[in-house]
């Protein structure tokens, strides 16, 4: 018997490769700041490949303006990530190292307004309530954000044809 894989419900979105090929070439972030060299002291959440760091790795701090549409809901917030380039998430699904890490699921509009189904997650399950926030269609996209800095973790979107 033939099983067939249901389609993921949604797909989660490290920041792209080819940004950070530019800020690292650039040596500037949106802001036109140089970035920060850092020596990881462990822990520090890498937006590039959505695991934690090890202790030593070679990084960069920048600011990073996620993208929205033109709306006052834009803001841009520090990240860290390697300093050279990585090999990215391993998969789509929710960072598995990041799975009981308590976050803003914050939900965006078309228009790039906050959405009112975001909402505080603080479990090992994130899938449903990333599900209850996507079955909203007015909810074009989420932003997942550290409830302590407020900073940008990964954006979160329903999965597109054209995504592998």
């Amino acid at each position: 018997m033939t099983t067939i894989a249901s389609p993921p419900a949604f797909v989660v979105r490290a920041i792209p490769a080819e940004f950070l090929d530019t800020v690292r070439a650039a040596g500037t972030d949106v802001s036109g700041h140089p970035v920060e060299p850092r020596a990881a002291g462990g822990g520090e959440p890498l937006r590039c490949c959505l695991r934690d760091a090890e202790p030593g790795e070679s990084l960069i701090l920048f600011g990073y303006e996620p993208p929205l549409p033109a709306s006052p809901y834009r803001e841009i917030g520090a990240v860290f990530t390697h300093a050279e380039a990585c090999p990215g998430p391993t998969d789509d699904g929710y960072p598995p190292h990041w799975r009981d890490r308590p976050q803003v699921f914050r939900a965006y509009d078309a228009l790039g307004r906050i959405h009112p189904t975001s909402r505080v997650h603080d479990t090992d399950a994130p899938e449903g309530a990333l599900a209850e926030i996507l079955a909203d269609p007015e909810v074009t996209r989420i932003h997942s954000r550290n409830i302590t800095y407020g900073c940008y973790m990964f954006a979160i979107t329903r999965p597109t044809p054209d995504h592998d």
